[in-house]
Order: C-alpha cells, then structure tokens, then sequence
C-alpha cells in the first residue's frame, strides 16, 4: 500500500512535468542567435554549487552530468528529482544619445524531471526530461526608413534515457541516450515610414536523437576520504527535422511572398563537447569540484534566414567550482542539512557583431532534509551577470531562484518474516 502511494505521487509529479515541457521561460534578447540560451543539465543541487558535475558520484544525487554515476547507486534506493526556477533580470543598454535604456523582466517554469533506478549490483539506470536550450524575446528598434519590431520563443528538450556500469573498482562508465525535440519561432515585422510592414517568420523544428558519454574513477584516499576525475564526451552531429520559413507583405494581402518549407539538410549541427572534473569528499562532510567545459560551437552550423543579422558561432568554454558542507549526516537537523556555494566564468558560443559574450555565476543553497526520510528538499540562489565585449550590448543582471524535491526512498527492500 506504501509503495503504491508513493508510485501514485511520482506518477502525478511526472505527468505534471511532461505536460509543463517547455514552460522554461528565457527572457533575453541573446537568446535569438543560434539555438538560444544552453542549458547543462544540472539539478538544483548542482545549481547552488556552480553547476559542477562531472566527478559527483554521491548514489544519493541523480547526476545527470555524467551517467557514469548511475553505477554507485544503492541497490536498494529509487531516486526521483525534479526542479523548478523563478528568474528576475535587470536589462540595461547604452543608447546612441548616451541615455541609459533600462527593463525588468520576470520569469520561470519547470527545469527537469529526472529518475533512478538500480538495476544490479554496480549497475544503474536513469530517465528524465531536460531543457537543451531555450528561446525568448521581444524588443523593437530604428532602421533605415523605418523601424523593426522582433521575438522569439520555444526551445528544445531532451527525453533521455540512460545506463551506468562498474565493472572494475573504482571505475565506471555509462551513457544517455536522449530523443531532442522541440520548435524555436523567430519573427521580424518591418514597418516602413509610408505606413506598410512585412513579417519574415522563420521556424526550426528539431527530431533528432543525441548521445553522453561518461567516465569516472574513484580513488580511496582513505577510510573517510576519496577523490574523484570525471569526463564526459558527447560527438558532434548534424540536426534532422524541418523549417519554414515565410515573408509576407501583411499591410495588403495575407498572402505570402516567399515560403519555403523542407528539410534541415546539413545547416544545423551540433558541435563535439568534452568536460572533466576533479572532486575530493572529506569525512563525508565537506565536498569540493572544480569543473571545466569545452565545446567547438566555430566548427557547428546554424544558417539563418535573418534579413538583418547572420548567425556567428564561437567555441565555446565554462569554469566552475562547487563546495558542499554537511556537518554530521547523522546528527541533528541543522548538522543534517547541506550548505552549498559556487561559481562559475561561461564563455558562451554567441558572436554578434564580433563581440563575445561571457557570463559570471555565483551561487549558493541549502539541502533541506525531510524528517524521518532520505529526501531531501534543495534550494538555490544564483546571481547571474552578463554581458558582450569589447562592446557591452545590453548588460542583463539575474538572479534565479531553484527549488528540487530529491525524493530518496528504500523502495526495494522487503521485510521478511521468520
């Protein structure tokens, strides 16, 4: 009866999440380059520790960094984690009469929907629901002999499922297997100054399979300490699925000019992507990660049918740095909870105008455990600066709030009479 109460909820918590795919509401003008804002499939957890991952093995976090981790899950345990976010953003820009232009934004939905399950003695498997990317915007300005008006929205998701194995001690391997889907809708309306406007609408609708592959290796320090090196690899791939795109001229007809709707046919890829981190756990009370992303988003392709701006990528790279204190697993509440601070540098993939564009992180958050249980509420705070160089473009301040309900249960374990 316990058990399928506790089914009935995941269940509800799941259907509640697919149905709300897509909800990841972005709001930045940045997001209209490329596939729009990345995502790094981190958990609330994560998110309060920079986002670090890829040596994080703990069996009591779903990790989904790197799937080597599924393996050092225990084989009695059923994890089940799920994220939501609420953002705040502070926009400014410089305008070319040297006044300050200056906008508040807010916004938020569901992050991920993860699960976990031991499937044998040092063998782990896990499935969820993550954002890829999204995309959202509205903004207006002049051009010559009138003015344009812009926006954006969607993004793509990742439905994955995945494995991990320790065949040796110390050493595990595994990999996700994800079903990418999802549209992304940019619109430019062009209004002249006799009083007539056009709409140029361009739609991108991914079908597509994409793979992680990872690696970890656990060294025992000694008997309370261990140290980890994590790597992750996912290979470049050229995108399937269909576009359109339509330009119109709306002030007379519906009728539209030009209209063009077909395959993908090798304009879209995505690039090769490589992390590694190296983790040490102390006592099983202080953990520490640094974390380091490469991918080569100059050698991806994206064409755009923008009338204005063409689509630049830059390689692209991430820095971060995780910390988590837990005084005594054991002991009281307050010693029990988690004490998380992070930080991260994001050379992000967008070149616009030949500026870079880079993101400064710092985070922080509590693991809150449930009495009586192994779950474990996470809360997060992540102060979030970005902005272009050498030329700054608009300069965005966030601050993002993530609650994660990291449900923790022994669900296969059996009392037995005698």
């Amino acid at each position: 009866m316990r058990l399928n109460k506790r089914l009935h909820l995941i269940y509800l918590l799941a259907l509640t999440a697919i149905l709300s795919a897509g909800a990841q509401n972005v709001m930045t003008p940045y997001s209209r380059f490329g596939y729009g804002m990345l995502n790094d499939n981190s958990t609330s957890a994560q998110r309060a520790m920079g986002g670090v991952g890829y040596a994080m093995n703990s069996g009591r976090q779903i990790n989904v960094k790197n799937p080597a981790s599924y393996a050092m899950m225990d084989s009695m345990t059923f994890l089940f984690d799920m994220g939501i976010d609420m953002s705040r953003l502070w926009q400014s820009e410089k305008q070319k009469d040297n006044t300050i232009a200056k906008a508040k934004q807010f916004g938020g939905g569901l992050d991920y929907i993860t699960m976990q399950v031991p499937l044998a003695h040092g063998l782990g498997a896990s499935a969820g629901l993550l954002p890829y990317s999204g995309v959202g915007y509205q903004f207006g300005d002049a051009i010559t002999n009138g003015s344009q008006a812009r926006s954006g929205s969607g993004g793509y998701n990742l439905l994955y499922i995945g494995a991990g194995w320790n065949p040796f001690a110390g050493l595990s391997f595994g990999a996700n297997i994800s079903y990418m889907f999802g549209d992304v809708t940019n619109q430019a309306y062009a209004y002249t100054l006799a009083g007539t406007y056009s709409l140029f609408q361009h739609t991108l609708n991914v079908k597509d399979w994409h793979l992680d592959i990872g690696l970890q290796y656990t060294l025992q320090v000694n008997n309370d300490d261990r140290m980890v090196i994590g790597l992750s690899f996912s290979p470049k791939h050229d995108l399937h699925g269909k576009q359109s795109y339509i330009a119109y001229d709306v002030s007379h007809d519906a009728v539209p000019d030009t209209t063009y709707y077909g395959d993908l046919k090798g304009g879209f890829s995505l690039p090769n992507s490589f992390g590694a981190g190296v983790s040490y756990e102390w006592k099983r009370r202080l953990f520490v990660e640094a974390d380091f992303l490469y991918q080569d988003w100059a050698k991806a392709k994206c064409y755009t049918y923008d009338v204005w701006d063409k689509t630049v990528l830059d390689n692209r790279w991430r820095a971060s740095l995780g910390i988590q204190y837990q005084p005594d697993w054991r002991g009281n509440y307050l010693k029990r909870t988690c004490y998380r601070f992070g930080g991260y540098f994001n050379h992000d993939y967008l070149l616009i105008k030949g500026n870079y564009i880079k993101e400064i992180g710092l985070t922080c958050g509590l693991g809150l455990p449930i009495p009586g249980y192994k779950t474990m509420v996470n809360l997060g705070v992540e102060y979030i600066h970005r902005q272009a160089t050498p030329n700054p473009l608009i300069k965005e301040n966030y601050v993002n709030i993530s609650i994660g309900v990291n449900f923790n249960e022994m669900w296969f374990w059996r009392n037995k009479l005698r």
